[in-house]
């Protein structure tokens, strides 16, 4: 009896059973590797990719340009690297300010 359930166990298969193919003729690559088949097989990804960096640009455009409420913004040449001189002593005495109240 113990040699039947060693023979009918489904843990002892051969291995002619997984595969009719040796190894060695498997290719680990299919034949057509050119770039016009990788795009083919990665369309999805790479339009989700191109989306993405659209958006991200978009997105960089209005945050540089809608976040500067600055009121140099406007000034060009010196008096603009006066305004933006002046904003940062200010903003240097401000947290002097807060660092002196602790």
């Amino acid at each position: 009896m113990a040699v039947e359930n060693v023979l009918t166990s489904p843990h002892r298969r051969t291995q002619t059973q997984f595969s009719t193919q040796s190894p060695a003729s498997k290719k680990l690559f299919p034949p057509d590797v050119s770039f016009a088949s990788l795009i083919q097989r990665h369309r999805f990804l790479l339009t989700a990719l191109v989306l993405l960096v659209l958006l991200c640009t978009v997105y960089l455009y209005f945050a540089v340009t809608l976040g500067s409420n600055g009121s140099c913004s406007g000034l060009l040449g010196s008096e603009r690297e006066l305004c933006q001189l002046q904003h940062t002593k200010d903003s240097l005495s401000s947290s002097t300010r807060k660092l002196k109240s602790f």
